[in-house]
C-alpha cells in the first residue's frame, strides 16, 4: 500500500513513517518544517521527505491512504485536496491502533511531563531483558538509535499522549491505544490550544482509564492530587503507586539523582547509577519498573538495565563543549519541567554557572498559559536569556522583571548567541530548553563559541 503522512516530521508522525515502512508499505509525506533528528531518521529508512503542503505532492505519490497529523486543520491545501478528491484517509493513532496494536500487549505511558523519557527506559529495560518489544516513541532513544520499531514480541510500549488524534477527531490519542499495562506518570494544565481547563484535560485522562482491562495495571505517583481527583471518577484495574509514600519508593545514594536504590513494598530491588539527573527522572525510573514488572522483568533485572539507559536526544543532551562551556539542548517547554530539569542540573554541577537559554514556543506558551509560572521556574539560573518568537502573543518582558536571576530578552538569534558570549566563560553550563528547531541556535552558538 501506498500511505503518504501529512506532518510526517512531528515526532508521532515521524515514528508513525518508520512503523508502516517496516510493515512493507510504500511511505512519503510532507510537512511544512523539515528538521532533525526526525528529518534525519526518515531520510535514513528511505522514506521520501516533500517540504509544503502543496496538493501536488499528493498527485505525485498517489497514495493509497493519506494519514493525517494532528498539526493539520480545514483550509490547509493538502487537507482540501484529499477531502475535495474523496481520498481515503485516517488520523495517525487510528492507524496505528488498526495496524500496528492489534493483539499486542500496549505498555501505554501517559502523563503531562516525561512520556517520551519514560517511554524510552521502558522500551530499553524489556529490550535489556530480552524481550524485544516494539515502541512508538516521541523522541529517538539513544539506546536504539530510532523512534519505533515493530519488534518481535506481543509487546508494544507506546507514548500516549493526551493531545487531539486530528483535525476530525478531537478524541486525545491514547484513547486509541488501549493499555493493559499503564503509567499515568502525572497531571497538569497543559495544550491550552485544545483544553478549556484543567477538568477537561483530567476527563481525557479518565476516558484512556476506561479501556484499561480489569486484569491490567496502572501505575501512578502517589501524591498526584489531579491524577486522584480522576481516577475518583471510577477505576476498575489495579493500581500501584510511585514516590515517598508510594508501592515504588527511591533512596537516594546522590543528591543529583543520578544514584539511588529502589524498593517494592519496602523490598529492596537494586540500585540505579546512570548518567541522568534530576528528581523526575528518578521517578520515571519506578514507574518503568512497575511497569516492566507487569510483563515479567524482576527489580534486580530492571534496575540493572536502568543502568545502562542512555536517554533520548534532546532530553538535557550534552552535544558540545566548546572551550570548556557545557552546551545542552532540552525540551523542556512547560514551567514545572523547565524547573525540575533545571533543578537536576543544579544539582549535578554544584555553584558552577548555569546559563538557562528558553524560547516559548509550544501553542500553551503562545497564549499565554503558562506565564505566570515563568519567572518562578528559571529560578535556579544564573543568568536567563529568554527568546521572543515573532508570533508570541504576550510581552515576554514582564516575566524576564520577575526573575529573581538577571534575565534579557532577544527577539533575533544574532543578539540571543552574542549575549550568551558575553556570559559563558569556561565551566560555564549553557542549558538550551525548546521544544522546535529553535533556528538552528544549537549549531551556530556551537560554532561561534569554538571560534
Amino acid at each position: 500500500m501506498r500511505l503518504h503522512i501529512l506532518g510526517i516530521c512531528g515526532t508521532f508522525m515521524g515514528s508513525l513513517a518508520v512503523l508502516a515502512k517496516e510493515l512493507g508499505h510504500e511511505v512519503s509525506g510532507s510537512d511544512a518544517n523539515v528538521y532533525p533528528p526526525m528529518s534525519t531518521q526518515l531520510e535514513a529508512q528511505g522514506i521520501t521527505l516533500m517540504e509544503g503542503y502543496s496538493a501536488e505532492h499528493i498527485k505525485a505519490s498517489a497514495p493509497d491512504l493519506v494519514v493525517i497529523g494532528n498539526a493539520l486543520s480545514r483550509g490547509n491545501p493538502a487537507v482540501e485536496y484529499v477531502l475535495n478528491q474523496g481520498l481515503a484517509y485516517v488520523s495517525g493513532p487510528q492507524w496505528l491502533a488498526d495496524h500496528v496494536l492489534q493483539g499486542r500487549w500496549v505498555l501505554g505511558v501517559a502523563g503531562t511531563h516525561g512520556k517520551t523519557t519514560t517511554s524510552s527506559m521502558l522500551a530499553w529495560v524489556l529490550e535489556d531483558a530480552g524481550m524485544a518489544p516494539g515502541f512508538l516513541i516521541g523522541g529517538v532513544p539513544q539506546n536504539f538509535g530510532i523512534s519505533a520499531r515493530l519488534g518481535d514480541t506481543p509487546f508494544f510500549v507506546v507514548e500516549a499522549d493526551e493531545y487531539d488524534s486530528a483535525f476530525f477527531d478531537k478524541r486525545s490519542k491514547f484513547v486509541h491505544y488501549r493499555p493493559r499495562t499503564a503509567i499515568l506518570n502525572n497531571l497538569e494544565y497543559d495544550h491550552a490550544d485544545i483544553f478549556p481547563d484543567l477538568a477537561a484535560i483530567e476527563r481525557q485522562f479518565h476516558h484512556l482509564v476506561r479501556t484499561i482491562p480489569g486484569d491490567g495495571l496502572i501505575i501512578r505517583p502517589a501524591d498526584d492530587a489531579n491524577l486522584q481527583r480522576t481516577l475518583e471518577m471510577g477505576s476498575w484495574s489495579p493500581i500501584q503507586t510511585t514516590g515517598p509514600e508510594g508501592d515504588w519508593q527511591a533512596e537516594l545514594l546522590a543528591a543529583d539523582g543520578s544514584a539511588f536504590r529502589v524498593l517494592f513494598n519496602g523490598q529492596v530491588q537494586g540500585e540505579v547509577h546512570w548518567a541522568l539527573n534530576g528528581a523526575h527522572n528518578v521517578a520515571n525510573a519506578l514507574a518503568t519498573l512497575a511497569a516492566a514488572r507487569h510483563v515479567g522483568v524482576t527489580g534486580d533485572i530492571g534496575t540493572q538495565a536502568l543502568s545502562r539507559f542512555k536517554n533520548v536526544k534532546r532530553r538535557m543532551e550534552k552535544y558540545a563543549e566548546p572551550r570548556g562551556i557545557c552546551l545542552y539542548d532540552d525540551f523542556a517547554h512547560h514551567p514545572t519541567a523547565i524547573a525540575t530539569t533545571l533543578d537536576g542540573l543544579r544539582k549535578n554541577v554544584g555553584t558552577a554557572p548555569i546559563i538557562a537559554v528558553l524560547e516559548p514556543r509550544s501553542n500553551s506558551m503562545k497564549l499565554g498559559a503558562h506565564r505566570d509560572g515563568l519567572a518562578a521556574s528559571v529560578a535556579q539560573a544564573d543568568h536567563v536569556l529568554w527568546f521572543a518568537p515573532a508570533n508570541l502573543g504576550w510581552d515576554l518582558n514582564e516575566v524576564a522583571r520577575d526573575c529573581t536571576s538577571p534575565a534579557q530578552v532577544h527577539d533575533n538569534l544574532d543578539s540571543l548567541i552574542a549575549a550568551i558570549q558575553a556570559l559563558a566563560t569556561p565551566g560555564s553550563h549553557v542549558l538550551i530548553m525548546s521544544n522546535g528547531g529553535f533556528g538552528g541556535l544549537h549549531g551556530k552558538l556551537a560554532s561561534a563559541l569554538s571560534a
